[in-house]
């Protein structure tokens, strides 16, 4: 796998919606085989393309694939929270709230928010946690009241 590949791929993520969910899938598949070495990177993309195209059945043992594969850095964390998301929608929201608690514990990158984000999601039945982790992901994004927002979310 090198940077073209890269490159070749982000093209393809462009097309989404634009081609048939059919043809963006074979063509995932398609450039996916050309990495054939990288099997968990292979696994993740394929899982993202099902997801991205509304097939979530076909995207969970994708991604659990991946992951067991050893996928690492960002696509590991990516996973993770699209494993989640899609768990929920497969209505299995106890597995997606562990995982996320685990990437919250474990874990801190630019994608902190996504995971606060989709744990709110999948918490919909525990309003005030839900609640709280909305306000906290977005105080940091207000031009005022941050501080405040986010004391409050803390205290929920």
């Amino acid at each position: 796998m090198d940077e073209n590949w890269e490159i070749q791929l982000q093209d393809i993520w462009m097309k989404l919606g634009t081609i048939s969910s059919e043809e963006f899938i074979q063509t995932i598949k398609d450039h996916v085989k050309l990495i054939s070495d990288t099997q968990a990177i292979s696994d993740f993309e394929m899982a993202c393309a099902y997801d991205s195209t509304g097939h979530e059945k076909e995207a969970e043992p994708l991604y659990r694939s991946a992951l067991d594969k050893g996928l690492t850095g960002l696509r590991r964390r990516r996973a993770r929270i699209q494993l989640a998301s899609t768990l929920r929608n497969n209505g299995k929201a106890e597995e997606s709230i562990r995982i996320l608690r685990e990437e919250k514990e474990n874990y801190s990158d630019e994608l902190d928010d996504a995971v606060d984000s989709f744990l709110a999601l999948s918490s919909a039945g525990e309003h005030q946690e839900a609640l709280s982790l909305v306000l906290k992901a977005i105080s940091k994004y207000l031009p005022r009241y941050n501080n405040s927002l986010a004391r409050y979310a803390e205290n929920l």
